[in-house]
């Protein structure tokens, strides 16, 4: 792998947080974290990410106006970065609510790893 590609966590779970940035971590992944909607929004507009596991529930923004939010920014790496929501309430929001936000796929909570990880080389190879 030439240059590791940058994940950034958006999740209040600091359980979840953790196994998921270690297993990440495991696959040889660049791993930074957030843990509300506004950090995830700061984080974005200085850096650029491969991907982003966002948390849809999460004290502040929460994952749906955050990912809208980012869909909005100008530049176009940052705009287009993929999102992958991660959501115990996935029955509340249908699909195309998820599409609305500009969310390129979900993850039913509990997490399943393997799911996980697949998502991310998914988006990012």
């Amino acid at each position: 792998m030439s240059e590791k590609k940058k994940v950034l966590i958006a999740e209040d779970s600091s359980v979840i947080q953790n196994l998921t940035k270690k297993i990440l971590q495991i696959q040889n992944y660049d791993i930074s974290s957030a843990k509300n909607g506004n950090q995830v929004m700061e984080m974005v507009q200085k850096e650029d990410y491969d991907i982003i596991l966002m948390d849809i529930n999460m004290p502040g923004l929460d994952g749906m106006e955050c990912s809208r939010r980012i869909r909005q920014m100008d530049d176009p790496k940052k705009k287009d970065v993929p999102i992958v929501a991660i959501t115990g309430n996935a029955k509340n929001y249908s699909d195309e609510d998820f599409s609305q936000a500009g969310i390129n796929q979900y993850i039913q909570k509990p997490l399943n790893f393997d799911e996980v990880v697949s998502a991310v080389r998914k988006f990012t190879s």
